[in-house]
C-alpha cells in the first residue's frame, strides 16, 4: 500500500481507503432507499479487519449511513486503534415524516459531533466533513463557526466538505478563496470528471482530496449488463435502471481494452485512472466484504499519458446527461 499526504495536514493516508456507506445496511427516508440493501454485520467487521491487514488506514463514513450504524461498526472494530484515520460527515437528517433534511446549524453540528464521537468510540474525529453543504450554507458562516469551534475544542483535528455530486465548483472555490477548511471529498471516476479542475486547484492550494464513487455505484466494475436489476431497498434500483445500463456499456468498451495492456481488472483500471492524478490524496471504493477489500487494495498502476488522455477524452456532454439520470 502506498500512502499520500493529505494536503497541508499531518495526516498520511493510504491511497486506497475504505468507503463505509454500504456497511451501514438498509435504511429508508420515507419511501426512498438511502442504503445498499441487506448486509451482514459479521462480514462487514471482517472486511474492516482485512482492510487493516492490507494496509488501508483511512476509513470514511457519515452519521447518515445506516442512520448511524456504519459509525457504530467502525467504532466497534477500530475505535481504540489510534493508527487509523477516521473521517465522518454531518448535515443530513430525517424529518418527522421520514423525508431527508439538511441541517448545517451550529447547534446541530455540535450535537451531532458528540453523537458520532460516541458511536465511533473516539475522543476526536480525524477529519470531519460538511455533508454536501451548499454555497448559501458556507456564506451563512454558522457551519464554519461550528467546525472551527470543534477544532479548537479538540473534538476534531481537521475539517472540510463533501462536495455536491453535479455542481461542486462554487463551494470549493469559496473555501479556497476564504482559506478555510483542509480538504474536499468529491466524485471522480472515468465517466464523471466534472471535478477535475477542482482536483488540480486544490492540490496547488494545499487541500487534501478524497475521491468517492470511483466505480460509480459498481457500474465501472464491468459486472453489470442491461438486464441487471437491484432490490427495492438498494438505491441503485432507481439510479441504475436498465436503460442507463444499456446506454453506458457500449461507450466504455474502448476503455476496457486497456485492462489487457496493463494486466489488471476493470475495477483496478478505474481506480488507477483516479490515482494517476497527483492531486488525489485517497480514493474510497465502497467495501462490504474481505474479498472486495482485497480486490480494491491491489493492482493499482500509474497509467501512461496517452491512456490518460484517451480516458479524459471520453468525458463529454452525453456522459453528463446520463449522470444526471443517476442523481
Amino acid at each position: 500500500m502506498n500512502y499520500r499526504k493529505f494536503g497541508k495536514t499531518e495526516l498520511l493516508v493510504s491511497e486506497v481507503g475504505f468507503g463505509a456507506w454500504a456497511i451501514g445496511g438498509p435504511a429508508m427516508a420515507g419511501e426512498i432507499p438511502i442504503g445498499w440493501g441487506d448486509v451482514d454485520d459479521q462480514t462487514s467487521k471482517k472486511a474492516l479487519h482485512h482492510s487493516l491487514e492490507l494496509g488501508i488506514n483511512f476509513f470514511d463514513t457519515a452519521d447518515f449511513y445506516g442512520l448511524g450504524h456504519s459509525e457504530e461498526l467502525i467504532g466497534e472494530v477500530l475505535g481504540n486503534n489510534t493508527k487509523v484515520i477516521i473521517a465522518t460527515k454531518v448535515g443530513h437528517r430525517l424529518n418527522k415524516d421520514g423525508s431527508i433534511f439538511t441541517d448545517y446549524s451550529k447547534t446541530h453540528i455540535i450535537r451531532s459531533c458528540e453523537g458520532s464521537l460516541k458511536r465511533l468510540k473516539r475522543d476526536s474525529i480525524d477529519y470531519y466533513q460538511l455533508h454536501t453543504a451548499r454555497i448559501a450554507d458556507l456564506e451563512n458562516q454558522e457551519c464554519v463557526e461550528a467546525m472551527e469551534q470543534l477544532k479548537k475544542e479538540g473534538k476534531i483535528r481537521y475539517w472540510g466538505i463533501s462536495l455536491n455530486t453535479f455542481y461542486p465548483k462554487p463551494e470549493a472555490d469559496f473555501m479556497m478563496e476564504q482559506h478555510i477548511g483542509d480538504g474536499f471529498q468529491l466524485v471522480m471516476n472515468i465517466i464523471n470528471q466534472e471535478a477535475l479542475g477542482i482536483v488540480e486547484k486544490a492540490h496547488h492550494e494545499g487541500y487534501g482530496v478524497i475521491a468517492r464513487m470511483p466505480l460509480q455505484f459498481g457500474l465501472l466494475t464491468g459486472k453489470f449488463t442491461k438486464d441487471t436489476t437491484f432490490p427495492k431497498d438498494d438505491h441503485r434500483n432507481f439510479r441504475l435502471p436498465p436503460d442507463i445500463l444499456a446506454e453506458i456499456t457500449p461507450i466504455l468498451e474502448q476503455v476496457w481494452l486497456l485492462t489487457k495492456k496493463y494486466g489488471i481488472s476493470k475495477s483496478q483500471l478505474a481506480m488507477s485512472f483516479i490515482l494517476s492524478f497527483e492531486g488525489i490524496s485517497t480514493v474510497i471504493p465502497g467495501i462490504k466484504t474481505p474479498e472486495q477489500a482485497e480486490l480494491n487494495a491491489k493492482g493499482i498502476v500509474q497509467l501512461k499519458e496517452e491512456d490518460m488522455l484517451l480516458i479524459k477524452a471520453l468525458y463529454q456532454p452525453k456522459f453528463r446527461e446520463i449522470l444526471m439520470k443517476m442523481k
